[in-house]
């Protein structure tokens, strides 16, 4: 025996609940390009961040174990050129540092170079008006 199918017509409620569902699924869909929603960026911090009055504490005649004392490990130390030591920083502003307007430090703008003598004593120090003075 086959029985036939009958059309039922939807109800109103039905028909609304799916409109609803629909324009839901639509705004989550859109919203989802907007900046409210967007992923969490760090602050990207790369090298040693120095100051003008750091800088200013180095003096020619100091050794490296005082220089490292003062201003930290250097970004580069170059195996080809050993007697110099580069300190480098850059900075990208993520989410929290857009927020406090921390501009961005590129193409290592800050850069501090300091030469050394065949004794490890600091003999020519470039580079401090590269740096903040705060």
């Amino acid at each position: 025996m086959i029985k036939t199918l009958t059309f039922r017509p939807l109800s109103p409620a039905s028909v609304l609940r799916k409109i609803v569902i629909t324009s839901m699924l639509s705004a989550t869909v859109a919203m989802s390009g907007c900046s409210l929603l967007s992923v969490y960026k760090i602050d990207l911090p790369q090298g040693t961040a120095i100051t003008q009055a750091q800088a200013q504490k180095l003096q020619v005649g100091m050794n490296q174990n005082q220089v490292l004392y003062i201003l930290g490990s250097p970004a580069i130390r170059d195996t080809l050129e050993p007697k110099r030591w580069d300190y480098i920083y850059d900075y990208k502003a993520g989410t929290e540092g857009s927020r406090k307007g921390i501009a961005d430090v590129k193409n290592a703008s800050q850069h501090l170079i300091i030469y050394f003598d065949n004794n490890g004593l600091v003999n020519r120090i470039e580079g401090i008006e590269s740096l903040p003075a705060s």
